[in-house]
């Protein structure tokens, strides 16, 4: 189903586009190497899971998506540019859209799923960090009790 996009203003505008990672981000980096540090071992961008979720826990059935506040259109941070307007409106519609579809999958699937915007990362790590880790000792608590 072909949709009417209106394309990026310039071949510039295209390739600065092109050069943004949408995976192992600064955020993403900076999770995942305390996780790893405080002896969690995950999953990372696995794309066998609906999204590519930027940390899983699969045999917890745990996903973390940690979503930029531009890309995913932060309530509190994100500025539409003023030029192709139009292009980044439906852009970003689609992208908040696309985070709705894929929050409804993992609940209506029993996941536990957590999001952080990529401000709570960097102004609030240690409460992200303690929030992941609590649901992480949590499900495996329950997954210890179900076989004792």
């Amino acid at each position: 189903m072909a949709r009417n996009v209106p394309k990026a203003s310039s071949e510039a505008a295209r390739k600065t586009m092109q050069g943004n990672s949408g995976k192992d981000t600064s955020i993403e980096l900076k999770v995942r190497k305390r996780l790893w540090a405080d002896g969690y071992r995950f999953r990372k961008n696995n794309r066998q899971l609906l999204g590519t979720p930027d940390i899983s826990f699969p045999k917890l059935k745990i996903v973390v998506f940690l979503d930029s506040c531009y890309w995913h259109g932060c309530p509190i941070h994100f500025k539409k540019p003023k030029t192709n307007s139009k292009f980044w409106s439906q852009k970003i519609k689609r992208n908040r859209e696309r985070d709705e579809e894929y929050s409804r999958h993992y609940i209506e699937e029993g996941w536990t799923l957590l999001r952080f915007w990529e401000h709570e990362v960097r102004d609030e790590f240690e409460r992200v960090i303690q929030t992941i880790e609590y649901y992480v000792k949590s499900s495996e608590q329950s997954r210890f009790e179900k076989f004792n």
